[in-house]
């Protein structure tokens, strides 16, 4: 079988902790342990989010005033080294040299002309009081939202098109190698009419990258993982219900937060609804997302909403 593994949530960074360099690899090194069977028996490829990361570095970026910031784009591919050399190493680790790991920088084209551009929604960077984001706002001419009961930055998040290394990875897949690739959604990047690549200024929602890369590369399955149980119809009210299974039609009716579970639910969708399988649970008990005792599944093969016991 073959996987695409969206890696989010606790994997990389527990809610509340600081988007530290010794707390990223504790959390990548217990992540990779984790999925170091499913990665002996099965072709896998790694993708991963950024957004602390590239908040954090955008933060860093300002504090130095000799040099004009970097732009996101430059961020978001110093995200990808930073995060996919320590998930290269630690899987690595984990599987004592069995497979070969391999890191690939990656772009993905995007629509410059995107409706997103004028609708940021990509939460990045670290939590903020409201007075905190409030001055933040006004000194970098940021665009606040809120998160839980906290406030973040949010920056554009375009749709992408396609992942332009996508032949690349699936060659390696082919090989045996396991890849680590799509950080942060990749790079976006549009294309000029001359076909060249040029950066832009956002960040793609790794889950809707990660479901157009696993179309490309003819994945089996996508499995999206979050620090959620379930996806949850009517969440946090007194209707909220798990959703053990449900078809792609099914699940598309429904309404899911924009800036959380939402990009999720579009990315299940475009993957499933062309025949594929999507599973969307927690990495701390991913035997039993696989073994369908958690976890969401959509795929075509089942029949309206199943509900979780």
């Amino acid at each position: 079988m073959r996987y695409v593994v969206a890696l989010g949530g606790n994997a990389l960074n527990r809610r509340g902790e600081p988007a530290a360099a010794d707390r990223l690899r504790a959390n990548v090194k217990a992540t990779c342990e984790q999925l170091a069977k499913l990665t002996q028996e099965h072709e896998v490829v790694l993708t991963h989010g950024n957004g602390p990361q590239v908040g954090l570095l955008a933060l860093q970026n300002l504090s130095y005033r000799d040099v004009a910031p970097y732009p996101l784009d430059i961020l978001g591919a110093e995200t990808q080294g930073m995060i996919g050399y320590v998930i290269q190493q630690e899987l690595g680790n984990a599987l004592r040299g069995q497979r070969e790991v391999v890191m690939m920088l990656t772009t993905t084209v995007v629509d410059d002309a995107d409706p997103a551009f004028e609708h940021p929604t990509k939460l990045i960077g670290p939590q903020y009081s409201a007075q905190d984001a409030a001055e933040a706002a006004a000194e970098y001419r940021w665009t606040i939202a809120r998160d839980g009961d906290k406030f973040r930055r949010v920056v554009p998040s375009p749709q992408p098109i396609r992942v332009s290394q996508a032949p690349v990875i699936r060659t390696l897949v082919d090989q045996g190698l396991l890849v680590v690739c799509t950080g942060g959604g990749g790079v976006p990047v549009r294309v000029d009419d001359r076909g060249r690549e040029i950066g832009v200024q956002a960040v793609v929602d790794k889950d809707l990258a990660s479901a157009v890369l696993a179309r490309e590369i003819e994945a089996d399955v996508l499995f999206i993982l979050t620090d959620a149980d379930f996806v949850v119809d009517g969440w946090g009210t007194p209707e909220a219900r798990n959703i053990l299974a449900a078809s792609p039609e099914a699940i598309g009716e429904l309404e899911f937060a924009e800036g959380s579970m939402g990009p999720k639910i579009d990315a299940a969708l475009g993957f499933a609804a062309g025949g594929g399988r999507v599973l969307i649970g927690p990495l701390d008990r991913l035997d039993a997302v696989l073994a369908r005792e958690i976890g969401t599944e959509i795929s075509a093969e089942v029949d309206g909403i199943v509900l979780a016991s």
